[in-house]
């Protein structure tokens, strides 16, 4: 059976719980309707359709939606060769789900990671404690709300952090430009949902001066 089909059935055992599989570029998705259930629909999936290797935990913040947060379930299956992704939806005010630890150990991890660069919790979970940044780290840093060049913060005789220069750093870049600062912009204001263009309008004037073209925000000059 292909991954279709072992998504049909997913669809066949749960009913409403679990959505008729969709496709996109040749991955097939299904979503869970109550994050409650979860670790029911995973053990499933793994003892009766064989997708016994969970791949990766991913998560997604919608900020600005209701529910914000999409917990995402990549499974793989060793011996049917197959894919299948669950997704589930979380309200940032409950911002918790049952851990499927007990379903894939290898989740330990993922879920870790979930928590401390999200804040969503997993109920269950052995060992639920931060895995990249310091206990007592009062923010989390993959939040949409949380701006790229990051908070200062500082727990005495623990840790602190300041504010990152970026450089170099894997965000949203326009081509050309002298150097890394013209390119990358600086500042994400949650508040009002928008983009500091300082950067970008110098590096389109850049642009224009050394290649007689200009690239970023704003209607692009006709070439004459």
């Amino acid at each position: 059976m292909n991954a279709t089909d072992l998504a049909n059935k997913l669809h066949e055992k749960f009913g409403e719980l679990v959505s008729a599989p969709t496709e996109f570029r040749g991955e097939i998705s299904v979503k869970v309707a109550d994050a409650e259930r979860i670790v029911e629909v995973c053990d499933f999936a793994k003892k009766e359709l064989g997708f016994n290797f969970l791949v990766d935990v991913s998560s997604m913040d919608n900020y600005g939606d209701d529910p914000r947060w999409t917990v995402v379930y990549h499974l793989y299956g060793i011996t049917s060769k197959q894919y299948l992704r669950l997704s589930v939806s979380v309200t940032e005010e409950k911002s918790e789900l049952p851990t499927v630890t007990n379903v894939w150990r290898t989740a330990d991890w993922h879920e870790r990671e979930i928590y401390d660069m999200m804040g969503i919790r997993f109920r269950g979970h052995p060992d639920l404690r931060r895995i990249l940044m310091w206990e007592g780290y009062p923010y989390y840093p993959l939040r949409k709300d949380f701006p790229l060049a990051g908070k200062p913060s500082e727990v005495p005789e623990v840790a602190f952090s300041k504010p990152a220069p970026l450089e170099g750093g894997p965000f949203v870049t326009i081509a050309g430009g002298n150097d890394s600062i013209a390119r990358e912009p600086r500042v994400r204001i949650p508040e009002t949902d928008s983009v500091e263009f300082n950067n970008r309008v110098e590096a389109r004037a850049d642009n224009k001066a050394t290649r007689g073209e200009a690239f970023g925000p704003g209607p692009i000059e006709p070439k004459k």
